[in-house]
């Protein structure tokens, strides 16, 4: 997991080459005026989902992971609390789903929290159990970059 500025995702690009390809996605577009919905940038390998979600207390969000995919989450108009426990220690068995490239583990708590607020990101690669849409009660916009591992 990383929380950091949106502005030093360029110190990241050696982690994943198309890291470069959202750099530039972001440069030419405000993720404040997208329409909600999924915004391809090449193709399956990298897209990002335009989001609207009302928080949930810390109780009702659901821990998951992803295995080919990770995500960079960038909440738009309001903070945004993620919980944190590593892939290793998840003790919860739940079902992969590899259409959607999720295993949700409802029961499974997190370890850590920590928030972003617009400008900031946080990245969850496939070995970082997040829950995620950690916020108050009123609704939040927020990006999820899908980016292939």
């Amino acid at each position: 997991m990383i929380i950091d500025t949106i502005d030093n995702l360029k110190c990241y690009v050696g982690i994943n080459p198309l890291f470069a390809d959202v750099i530039k996605f972001l440069e030419e577009n405000d993720l404040a005026s997208l329409e909600p919905g999924k915004h391809e940038i090449k193709g399956k390998d990298l897209f990002v989902n335009i989001i609207n979600q009302k928080g949930k207390m810390p109780d009702e969000a659901v821990m998951e992971t992803h295995r080919n995919m990770l995500d960079i989450q960038i909440p738009i108009d309001g903070e945004e609390t993620y919980g944190y426990l590593p892939l290793e220690d998840i003790t919860v068995d739940a079902e992969y789903n590899a259409e959607k490239d999720v295993t949700k583990y409802p029961d499974q708590p997190s370890s850590t929290y920590a928030t972003c607020r617009p400008g900031m990101m946080a990245i969850f690669f496939p070995q970082d159990g997040h829950t995620p849409c950690i916020s108050n009660d009123e609704m939040f916009k927020k990006a999820v970059f899908k980016v292939k591992v």
